[in-house]
């Protein structure tokens, strides 16, 4: 649901049931300036309330979603947004060169999944690894990454564990783009449902016209 219009839907009709109950209120029922204006502004939170209940059942409903799995799923990628934010603080500020595409691939998957499961809620029952466990995992490493590769001194083992992060960094970004896959799993069955319908349609057409051309031969 997109915030921003759902809300200019809701002003755009509650302001014009505001003014025209003020209106009626103040010249036909003959109500106090005051008065006819406190009516017309209850009625039109009312309208704004009415609104936004509407929106958000025929958004539950075009999904499929009951109202306590709304608000779940809702908690849980409102929760990840803001370690999203600070996983591509962290990638940003890795100075390592060989790894960027890597770390750029990462932060294109993550957002990604983000933005696909705050549109369409339900997907986000394929992407639970993701939300439960890889983001996590990859805020955890990068920041981590960041606070040791900003040490004045280096030694050996510091090297090596630095060496080993970006190791596991990469296998985590395998993992998200396995995520991301599951997220989409629906929409290319779809697609090779329709490609398939769609090879059979131009096959039964070919062959239609063969027949058709072998019988204008005879």
């Amino acid at each position: 649901m997109n915030q921003f219009l759902a809300f200019l839907l809701r002003i755009l009709i509650a302001i014009p049931v505001s003014t025209s109950v003020w209106l009626i209120s103040y010249f036909t029922f003959a109500q106090s300036f005051w008065l006819a204006g406190g009516i017309g502004l209850v009625v039109g939170a009312f309208a704004y309330g009415l609104t936004g209940m509407i929106l958000k059942h025929r958004f539950l409903k075009r999904h499929q979603l009951k109202r306590k799995e709304y608000q779940y799923i809702k908690k849980n990628i409102d929760e990840a947004k803001p370690k999203i934010a600070r996983l591509h603080k962290a990638l940003f500020s890795i100075r390592h060169i060989p790894s960027l595409k890597q770390r750029m691939e990462l932060m294109r998957t993550t957002r990604k999944i983000y933005r696909l499961t705050k549109k369409e809620p339900k997907r986000f029952y394929k992407a639970e690894p993701f939300y439960f466990s890889h983001l996590d995992s990859a805020v955890e490493l990068s920041e981590k990454y960041v606070f040791l590769s900003t040490q004045p001194k280096k030694t050996f083992e510091l090297d090596q564990s630095l060496y080993e992060t970006r190791r596991t960094l990469e296998e985590l970004t395998v993992l998200v783009e396995e995520d991301l896959y599951k997220v989409i799993s629906d929409d290319i069955d779809q697609l090779n449902f329709e490609i398939d319908v769609a090879k059979h349609t131009i096959k039964s057409l070919k062959d239609s016209r063969i027949i058709d051309e072998s019988r204008r031969l005879r």
